[in-house]
């Protein structure tokens, strides 16, 4: 395939607005939320043979609640990724290994997500199970970045960010189990937050884990969306353990301690990566913020520890895929990485009660950082993004995994720890694809980082990929 940059932006009722903006358009009476649908299937129909983000549509009946309209969101179209049930749509996630079926119920996230007033036009294509960290399959066609076709828009949330990023849509769920709302957000230059862990609904998947690594969120272009966003979600789910969210608007006013790590203890960082990494700090110090360097306390036995357990995570997946997703499942139909995770893990099953022990005890390691630090700043991945195929199913799995830890080497932390993180937009590699730096803080504190991602939204405003 040509090596090319894809977009839908156009004159037409979406233009280049935000899901902010569109919402205020129709509130005013200039557009209606039909308008807006419809343009956003003519931009799905420009761009899917291109980029192929769309597992499942839904044109000619978009989802909407009654609880959404008139929401702060109302009439914004908008994507569920296809591991989150919406009624009358199959969930595949990403699977050939079974049949999937209509679901005959929203998930509790789907009815939050359709609360704050959005549309939902269908479904994003994720990774098997979404334990990739590239929207790749063992025999489809991959999803692909609008920034640099030939290269990867990130996993598991690949389909969403590849959708946001090319315009067809101003925002889209997402959710992250390792990475995977903030490292699509980095390689197709978006605005990713994981918020804390309950800040939302529980995820089903997650909720069933010893560890529950997964929480939902958004993927979108400006970071008054993903505000806007969590704000009207909190209208419908608040959780009284957290402090309250509400709509975080501007750049805060009190200077920060930020921690600032270049390296993480298992990968050197790219050049590339460490310039936008280093750039940013010296801007957020530029603003009066005081950055010093620091190290995370997570070596290379906190990712072992991770990838075994997301090993146990596939192992669950064969074992009770009959029972749990359709009575059609079979194991032998799971991709390379899945396979290779499952037989990892029952090689070294012993181990997992360990596993568990420290994996938990990581939280408040994790709260420790926050005794000293504000934030940390850090890269959202070790490298740019990768070529497709490099991060491939097929590719032989001991390979793979080496692949993987050495780029996947900073947000899994988050994770487990159940910490917000935000991955911004910061620069470019020479060939033009986005590169991404994230900010962690404590639990509870998705306001903070907000509010500095506003600050650095304001002082260098993203690019675009339409000029």
């Amino acid at each position: 395939m040509a090596d090319e940059r894809v977009h839908a932006f156009t004159d037409d009722a979406l233009g280049a607005h935000d899901a902010v903006a569109l919402a205020a358009l129709v509130r005013a009476g200039e557009v209606n939320p039909r308008e807006l649908v419809a343009a956003a299937v003519a931009r799905a129909g420009r761009i899917d043979g291109a980029l192929l983000p769309v597992a499942h549509a839904s044109y000619d009946r978009p989802r909407i609640s009654r609880e959404g309209i008139g929401g702060p969101l109302w009439g914004v179209p908008t994507y569920l990724k296809d591991n989150v049930d919406l009624r009358g749509l199959p969930t595949a996630m990403g699977s050939e290994a079974f049949r999937a079926r209509p679901a005959r119920r929203n998930a509790r996230f789907t009815d939050q997500l359709l609360s704050t007033g959005l549309a939902v036009l269908g479904k994003t294509r994720l990774p098997e199970f979404g334990l990739n960290a590239s929207t790749e399959f063992a025999t489809a066609q991959p999803v692909r970045n609008p920034w640099k076709t030939s290269h990867s828009p990130g996993a598991s949330s690949g389909g969403a960010a590849a959708l946001v990023a090319a315009g067809v849509v101003p925002i889209a769920h997402a959710n992250d189990g390792g990475g995977s709302i903030r490292i699509p957000a980095a390689c197709c230059g978006l605005v990713g937050l994981k918020p804390t862990r309950g800040r939302l609904v529980t995820n089903a998947q997650g909720g069933k884990l010893p560890i529950d690594l997964v929480t939902d969120g958004v993927v979108t272009r400006s970071v008054r969306d993903t505000a806007a966003f969590f704000a009207a979600a909190e209208r419908h789910h608040r959780n009284p353990k957290l402090p309250p969210l509400g709509l975080v608007e501007g750049p805060g006013e009190r200077r920060l301690r930020i921690g600032l790590v270049v390296d993480s203890p298992t990968a050197k960082t790219d050049e590339a990566t460490r310039r936008a990494v280093e750039e940013t700090a010296a801007r957020l110090e530029a603003m009066g913020h005081r950055v010093v360097p620091t190290t995370l306390p997570f070596g290379e036995e906190f990712s072992r520890d991770f990838l075994s357990y997301w090993g146990y995570i596939a192992w669950v997946i064969a074992f009770t895929g009959r029972v749990m997703l359709d009575p059609s499942f079979r194991a032998g139909k799971l991709d390379g990485l899945t396979t290779g995770l499952r037989r990892s893990f029952q090689a070294e099953f012993p181990r997992t009660p360990g596993v568990l022990r420290r994996l938990r005890r990581a939280e408040a390691v994790y709260a420790g950082i926050f005794h000293e630090h504000d934030a940390i700043l850090s890269p959202v991945l070790a490298h740019t993004a990768p070529p497709i195929g490099h991060l491939s199913p097929n590719v032989a799995f001991d390979e793979l995994v080496e692949r993987l830890l050495r780029y996947v080497a900073f947000t899994p932390v988050n994770n487990v720890t159940g910490g917000p993180g935000i991955a911004l937009p910061a620069g470019a590699t020479p060939s033009g694809l986005p590169i991404g730096v994230h900010l962690s803080a404590a639990h509870g504190q998705e306001r903070l980082l907000l509010e500095l991602a506003f600050a650095l939204e304001a002082d260098r405003p993203w690019r675009r990929i339409q000029d």
